[in-house]
């Protein structure tokens, strides 16, 4: 629905705008540097700079040192096995350590000792943003001229790359060279919900309404944590983030639209993976008021599309 302002209140007005809190984009002087393998400190690259690789991998994660080896494992199985076979494709790993109580940041930095800090970096926040800002963070720090955003539980197998990959490519039109493909396991719903609580499955649907009725038309999943962007893509769309916790997501899809930016839903595999931080009632009530949040605080200009910027 297009609502103007006039639709909402005054002293409604004045609550989203006193309310909207604005996104800390500084950086700790800690969050500026990575450790190489030998332990020297270098600094990150900046989203802002040309791209010098051509995939990034971004992976959230918050008190994650039980699944990160598993989904790391993975990934670096199959992206050292495609550079094998294709030299020119280069990457790097990105693990954002989203200001974790337990070692993720130990347990990352293996992986950087084991393939050296050309492949594998590890941005440990001095405190938690939540999992958008966790992203945000990794994605500025990217040389990549794809970005992938990547769970860290492993839910989807990484070599679903190559699907939303063939989603990016499948876009002809690609305004100022922005894309963005998204994994979906909107596939796998009539599965999932036969599993589900009839509760959970109110609460499901309920959101996947408001998120149509606010925010994103045409996506039927915007909450899998596998899509990829190209570098244009990501610094339109991120510059402008203001959600840093679940509904992240949304948000990022909401401004791609409100750009004009092309997304293609992609179907990729995915698996219930046991450890799950997403407590399911109270962070479904979040999101719903999250969602309503963003649409308002937009409509009423408390919040403003940035086309860049200062990120760094």
């Amino acid at each position: 629905p297009v609502w103007g302002a006039s639709a909402v209140s005054h002293p409604v007005v004045v609550v989203l705008h006193v309310s909207a809190n604005t996104v800390d984009q500084t950086r700790h002087e800690k969050e500026k540097h990575f450790l190489t393998a030998d332990g020297k400190e270098e600094s990150f690259s900046s989203l802002m700079d040309p791209p010098s690789l051509e995939l990034s991998v971004v992976v959230p994660s918050y008190n994650e040192e039980l699944r990160l080896p598993v989904m790391m494992d993975e990934a670096m199985e199959y992206l050292e096995k495609r550079q094998k076979e294709n030299p020119s494709f280069t990457y790097e790993v990105i693990v954002v350590d989203d200001g974790s109580k337990d070692k993720t940041t130990e347990v990352a930095m293996k992986y950087t000792k084991k393939y050296g800090a050309q492949k594998v970096r590890v941005l440990t926040l001095v405190k938690n943003r939540g999992k958008g800002g966790a992203v945000r963070m990794g994605t500025l720090s990217c040389r990549g001229r794809f970005i992938l955003m990547a769970d860290a539980d492993g839910a989807t197998k990484f070599a679903d790359i190559e699907k939303v990959e063939e989603g990016l490519e499948s876009i002809d039109e690609k305004p100022d060279n922005m894309a963005i493909s998204c994994g979906s396991r909107a596939h796998l719903e009539k599965e999932s919900v036969a599993q589900r609580s009839l509760f959970r499955t109110f609460l499901m649907y309920g959101f996947h309404f408001l998120v149509w009725f606010f925010c994103v038309r045409g996506i039927k999943d915007t909450q899998c944590g596998f899509k990829l962007f190209t570098r244009e893509a990501a610094l339109k769309t991120f510059s402008s983030l203001h959600v840093e916790r679940w509904a992240f997501d949304v948000e990022l899809l909401f401004i791609a639209q409100c750009f004009e930016i092309p997304v293609v839903e992609v179907a990729v595999n995915w698996t219930e993976i046991e450890g799950s931080k997403l407590v399911p009632f109270w962070s479904w009530l979040q999101m719903g008021r999250d969602l309503v949040l963003i649409r308002l605080r937009y409509l009423t200009g408390a919040w403003r599309l940035e086309s860049e910027r200062k990120t760094q």
